[in-house]
């Protein structure tokens, strides 16, 4: 058995733990350290090493520590009759686990009992405890330990020390905590403690009375009361105060990170104990980094669940693009545009492997629109905004340069909102032409450089002309505004939604022909005995052979391959492009026209004219509102048909812009196909867990790394990890570093709701029915009469709306596309329910009031 001192010290042979280390480290700081040695881990591991006993614990209890060995010790001390056993395990006080208060260490040892203090520290390290803690941090080896005997010194006052405020996160302040006496109690929170912060060379103090010390009296440590004068004191002076964060403030400098120290003061003179790199720090956001508030109430329908890196690069870029032309038209000038670039590029956010709108970019986006400088509250609640932020100066026009844009945008925007129709058409027109340009391209004919400037030409030639669904879009979302402010200020109805029921039934939105249209693929089946008994004796993948290869069922087979033509890209998740659409795996959709036959749905057995029915109650309640008031009813009459006009044509141009996703959904899965022929990855999906930039940068050999394959296992790991980890709150805040110590559930921890819960009526009636909770659509053919529940839905669940007998979302608005399709098939439907999915479970018996947003619970499952 052995110990070292600093100017012996070979990190090629010794081992000294955290602790020890920083010491040594900070020996040539001019800090007031107190004499130190340490007994290096070599010296534990050769005794351990060298028994016959397989129990350490035996080992290290029968071995005895000779007393020529701690008269050595006690030699490198002289004159002193006190020490101070700490542990320094090798793993102790690094950079992410501190083992605080895990390991033995004793104050006021003499020499004794410094044989048996040195064990006890030494056995400590194989305490059930720290195997405990281990395992809880996910620390399999252990690495051993290290013991330190150092000068005892007798503490007035002991502290702790932090380089940052950790109350509050605050990376510009310093923290200090100090009690009279022994650090002991400190550091095991049995006393209160007075708390300095400094900032800005200024003292913040909170004294606390002190009413307790621990001491050491008569060859014991014991809690003695502290003089009554001294209680309400505060423990340090100013000066002392300043001289303790100077000497966190120097282990900061030489370690380079945050730093958490502990010292004692004796007769005037600090001393400092310890200094260890401050835990938890990836838990602790600067609250005084950049803040940004995140949101996927909205995009949640677009994008539900983990989206893949290929699909996040794709539509980053898409939306920097879209919304570049959108200002440019809003009256933003280019020269604007230009200076504002990182606006525009980062509007989006993928936390956790989901996307989210990054809500202060729009916000900024929005203070760029002429007007914003003179009324910015208001155009703040016309765009839906719901938070405020500091918008810089440089992002706002002066008043006077705000009116002349806002009139050359009236003047501009009337224009444009007269000329709408014909853009539309236009964009029909362009993408029309411009997807069956593609559609008669065979990709698989194709190599990479062919496919990559297919990709960049179609991109080019839709985007730069994506104008009519964002104007479209934005008129919906003014005219839907000005149809809910008139309901409310012509008191049309005691019911709130009225303006919801007067969008109902319109017959025009492509949404619901996919049902429509499936419906009477399994009306034919049902109407002829051949092709009923090839559904209901075959599984799909049969069913599809029997199509291809049997001419019996011709008419059948051009009946689905029509609906693949016009709606095979319609499929949960359509917006991904690692999703399968129904055209690349027909077997999906038979699999839900052969749940319809066995369920026997056609269109008269679900035929119903709730929608027209609603329709017609509303529009009732409207004429009598204003009997005797034509000229109003005209006017408002007019903003209605305005309105439903521009709502149906959002809901189609959704559907436009799936058609196009799914052009370039083609496209990449080609690519993979190409790569994976080459060898390049493993198996063609790979692809998408790549950006497009990467892809592009590999085939153009601007790639920093040409192990894609590495990359994509790394890529599918983590990505696997985000499925199985909980879903992050619909909307929270980040500070600084968006992926460092910020917590992404903030918000997301809901309790269960006591009692009934409620949200946005979106399509009247009255429905009491079981629920279903439905996560993975993809899993489910029909839900028999059971109330839908889910988190979000998007256009490729419509197929499940039909045997629903009501739809329930947690999040979604009343323009959100579960909305607009419940409305249009007179489906009662309420959206944005706060805790729904903590508080209903598939099972659970509810009725559901589709007007107002009302849900009771009538039975719960278990």
């Amino acid at each position: 058995m052995y110990f070292i001192t600093t100017q012996q010290y070979d990190a090629r042979k010794h081992s000294i733990g955290g602790k020890a280390k920083a010491l040594l480290l900070l020996s040539n700081e001019k800090l007031n350290i107190p004499p130190w040695v340490v007994m290096p881990n070599e010296c534990f591991a050769e005794i351990i090493n060298s028994s016959d006993a397989t129990d350490i614990i035996s080992t290290i209890k029968n071995y005895q520590i000779s007393d020529d060995f701690i008269a050595t010790i006690v030699q490198a001390f002289p004159n002193e009759k006190y020490f101070a056993v700490r542990s320094s395990a090798v793993d102790e006080d690094g950079d992410n686990f501190s083992f605080a208060g895990q390991f033995e260490s004793f104050l006021y040892v003499t020499k004794e009992t410094l044989a048996e203090k040195i064990k006890q520290v030494w056995l400590s390290a194989y305490a059930e405890r720290i195997k405990q803690y281990r395992k809880n941090n996910k620390l399999i080896k252990n690495n051993g330990i290290s013991v330190i005997i150092q000068q005892m010194i007798p503490a007035e006052v002991s502290g702790v020390g932090f380089s940052i405020n950790i109350m509050n996160a605050d990376r510009d302040a310093t923290l200090i905590n100090t009690v009279y006496g022994l650090g002991e109690a400190l550091v095991q929170g049995k006393e209160n403690a007075d708390c300095f912060i400094i900032k800005n060379e200024k003292i913040e103090s909170s004294i606390v009375k002190k009413v307790y010390q621990t001491i050491f009296d008569n060859n014991e440590i014991k809690k003695i009361p502290v003089e009554a004068d001294k209680q309400e004191k505060a423990s340090l002076t100013d000066e002392q105060i300043v001289a303790v964060s100077k000497i966190i403030r120097t282990c900061v400098n030489h370690f380079g990170k945050p730093q958490d120290i502990e010292f004692a003061i004796s007769n005037n003179t600090i001393y400092l104990l310890q200094s260890r790199a401050i835990t938890g720090l990836q838990n602790i956001s600067d609250k005084k980094g950049k803040y940004i508030l995140w949101d996927n109430s909205n995009i949640i329908e677009s994008y539900p669940g983990v989206t893949t890196p290929l699909t996040f690069s794709f539509i980053s870029k898409s939306y920097e693009k879209a919304y570049k032309l959108f200002s440019l038209y809003m009256g933003v000038s280019e020269q604007v545009i230009q200076k504002n670039e990182r606006i525009y590029s980062h509007t989006l956010g993928l936390i956790n492997g989901r996307v989210y709108y990054n809500l202060k970019t729009w916000y900024h986006m929005l203070a760029l629109l002429p007007g914003y400088s003179i009324n910015a509250r208001f155009m703040e609640k016309m765009m839906g905004v719901k938070e405020s932020f500091d918008i810089p100066e440089s992002y706002r026009l002066s008043k006077t340069k705000a009116w002349w844009s806002i009139v050359k945008m009236a003047a501009k925007m009337t224009r444009r909102f007269v000329g709408l129709p014909k853009k539309r058409i236009e964009f029909l027109a362009l993408l029309n032409n411009t997807i069956a340009e593609y559609k008669n391209i065979n990709f698989g004919e194709k190599n990479a450089n062919e496919l990559m400037q297919l990709f960049i030409r179609f991109d080019n030639t839709l985007l730069n002309e994506w104008k009519a669904p964002l104007l479209n879009d934005f008129f919906a979302m003014i005219w839907f505004g000005l149809l809910q402010k008139k309901c409310e200020k012509y008191n049309l109805s005691k019911n709130l939604n009225i303006h919801n029921d007067l969008l109902c039934g319109s017959n025009d939105i492509i949404s619901t022909q996919p049902i429509h249209r499936t419906i009477a693929i399994t009306s034919e089946v049902l109407e002829n005995e051949s092709y009923k008994t090839l559904f209901l004796n075959n599984d799909e993948n049969n069913i599809l052979e029997e199509l291809l290869s049997n001419k019996i069922y011709a008419p059948l087979k051009n009946s689905i391959d029509k609906y693949l033509f016009d709606f095979g890209e319609r499929c949960i998740g359509e917006l991904k492009l690692e999703s399968i659409s129904y055209n690349q795996a027909p077997t999906k959709f038979i699999k839900i026209i052969k749940s319809y036959v066995e369920s026997g749905i056609t269109k008269a057995s679900i035929s119903s004219n709730t929608e027209i029915q609603v329709r017609e109650a509303a529009e009732k309640q409207m004429r009598i509102a204003f009997v005797n008031n034509p000229i109003k009813q005209f006017l408002f009459y007019r903003t209605l048909q305005k309105t439903r006009a521009l709502v149906s044509a959002r809901e189609n141009l959704r559907y436009e812009r799936t058609r196009a996703f799914g052009i370039v959904r083609e496209i990449f899965t080609a690519m993979g196909k190409h790569f994976f022929t080459e060898n390049i990855i493993e198996n063609v999906s790979d692809i998408f867990y790549l950006k497009i930039e990467e892809i592009f940068d590999f085939i153009e050999g601007k790639s920093v790394t040409q192990n894609i394959r590495a990359l994509i296992t790394l890529r599918k790991e983590t990505f696997l990890e985000y499925e199985k980890q909980p879903t992050p709150s619909e909307r929270f805040a980040t500070y600084g570093i968006v992926y460092h110590a910020n917590d992404f559930y903030s918000t997301a921890r809901v309790d269960q709701i006591d009692g009934h819960l409620k949200g946005i009526g979106c399509c009247p009636g009255i429905v009491e029915a079981k629920v279903r909770v439905v996560l993975q659509p993809q899993d489910v053919v029909s839900l028999n009469g059971d109330i839908l529940v889910t988190s979000s839905t998007d256009p490729g669940w419509v197929t499940l709306f039909s045997s629903a007998a009501g739809i329930i979302v947690e999040r979604g608005s009343v323009l959100s596309h579960s909305a607009i399709v419940s409305r249009e098939m007179g489906k009662p439907c309420i959206v944005g329910v706060t805790g729904l999915l903590k508080t209903l479970q598939t099972g659970d018996t509810i009725q559901m009031n589709g007007s107002t947003g009302e849900i009771k619970i009538i039975i719960k499952a278990n």
